[in-house]
């Protein structure tokens, strides 16, 4: 058991010890070397996730003799040097190359993460010379761009679009023999797209700005969507028909449906892909978050992304007609639109994201939700109590008011009677006191008579 231990902590070490720890000197110093790079923040749960993952990501670059080197900068410490290169979150992965920064808006796993690199670190659009290596490419990636013709402002404008979009797929130059021999090109030079086991070709007058075609054509026809794919799919600008299923679930129904989405997606492509994206979703949670609101499932829920709204199905859809039939009501406006980006929407969605994550907290820890939300409430309880409880300043009513008036000229009234007595008792007091005087006096004089007489 210690030897296993002991095992585990060296290739741990051995792993970790392929990232790179960068710091401020690494701006002046990295030269014209290629750089993959990830700025986290220590206290950051997500870069403590992907941590093991960047080192296995190190290992096995260095193990394939990448000239990508692999670093990792505490973006909270080296503030400035982050800042510069455009860090606004954590954690932030980017591929350095020259004067150029790519961000990586994938999936955070070591293969999704290798293939960004491998393919942004090559040349921005790459050369097909023989069909071998043409189809060498294309077994490789479901989805490639390959421009065919000499030079041109076609070709320069589809420079200009790889060094935008080579984060999210690969482009080719190719000759016109290099090309499958079932693939016919009408017009010389031209752009076209090669996925769902078929092709199709930049048409300028339908498809608009080549950056925007590309954009909208970098995904399959039909794709599992997630909250990471729902997320891009929002710069396409189209809608997305979602058939939301449960995929534990054997039953005819939930299958039926699945199939009904994917044969509409490449049955009717050409009447559907400018505007539309098909896929599925497993389960429900994810869409309950989106549309704020409980869906039975299966069931199909189109969303537009670029302004939060979605559409229902009046009655179940049970065939691609049915599904076809949806589709055409929302594009004439029959359908209607639930949802939106209004003030009142956002309040809800406040809302809304607020219960979901006190539940979340309740449902994953119960005791740290109490812990976390019942000791404030609590506290908030007590100070309230003492609050209304406390001594104040008492207001008595009218009635009350008039009562003690009345008292209080009762009192005053008793008050002056009282000042009243007194006076007079002093009046008096003063009054025998002279006729006590009087008395005195009266008695001194009859006592000097009586003397007087007597020497007489």
């Amino acid at each position: 058991m210690l030897l296993l231990c002991g095992v585990a902590a060296f290739q741990t070490a051995a792993v970790s010890s392929f990232a790179i720890d960068l710091d401020e000197s690494f701006k002046e110093n990295r030269e014209d070397e290629i750089w993959l790079v990830d700025f986290y923040a220590p206290w950051c749960g997500h870069c403590k996730k992907l941590e093991p993952i960047w080192d296995e990501v190190a290992a096995e670059m260095h193990t394939l003799g990448s000239p990508v080197k692999v670093g990792k900068m505490d973006a909270t410490v080296y503030a400035g040097v982050a800042s510069e290169f455009g860090v606004r979150g954590y954690p932030t992965i980017k591929l350095l190359k020259g004067d150029l920064a790519y961000n990586y808006r994938g999936p955070r796993t070591k293969e999704d993460i290798i293939e960004f690199s491998n393919r942004v670190s090559g040349p921005l659009v790459r050369s097909l010379s023989t069909q071998q290596l043409f189809d060498h490419w294309q077994k490789r990636h479901p989805v490639i761009f390959v421009y065919v013709g000499g030079e041109s402002p076609l070709k320069e404008k589809f420079f200009e679009v790889a060094s935008e979009l080579i984060v999210y797929t690969y482009f080719f130059s190719a000759s016109e023999d290099a090309l499958p021999q079932d693939v016919s090109v009408q017009e010389l030079p031209a752009v076209l797209v090669f996925k769902d086991g078929t092709y199709y070709v930049y048409d300028e007058y339908e498809d608009g700005d080549l950056s925007s075609w590309v954009n909208k054509e970098r995904f399959l026809g039909y794709v599992y969507i997630d909250g990471f794919t729902l997320y891009e799919l929002a710069d396409t600008g189209k809608l997305v028909v979602v058939a939301v299923i449960d995929g534990k679930n054997s039953s005819e129904e939930h299958a039926k449906l699945k199939v009904i989405t994917h044969e509409v997606a490449t049955g009717y492509r050409e009447q559907f892909h400018r505007d539309f994206q098909f896929g599925h979703i497993d389960g429900a949670d994810y869409i309950n978050s989106v549309i704020m609101d409980e869906v039975v499932i299966p069931t199909i829920v189109v969303l537009n992304t670029s302004n939060q709204q979605y559409f229902l199905p009046e009655t179940t859809i049970e065939s691609v007609d049915d599904l076809i039939k949806f589709i055409n009501e929302i594009i004439e406006g029959v359908a209607e639109a639930q949802g939106g980006d209004s003030f009142y929407h956002r309040i809800r969605r406040l809302l809304y994201d607020g219960k979901s994550t006190i539940l979340s907290v309740f449902k994953t820890s119960p005791l740290l939700g109490c812990f976390l939300f019942g000791l404030p409430l609590g506290v908030i309880s007590i100070m309230c109590y003492g609050i209304w409880t406390a001594d104040g300043e008492y207001e008595p009513e009218e009635g009350e008011l008039l009562q003690s008036e009345a008292i209080d000229q009762g009192d005053a009234d008793a008050s002056d009677e009282e000042k009243e007595e007194d006076n007079a008792a002093h009046h008096k007091d003063d009054n025998g006191l002279k006729e006590n005087t009087r008395e005195d006096k009266d008695e001194e004089l009859e006592e000097k008579s009586m003397v007087e007489k007597k020497r007489d």
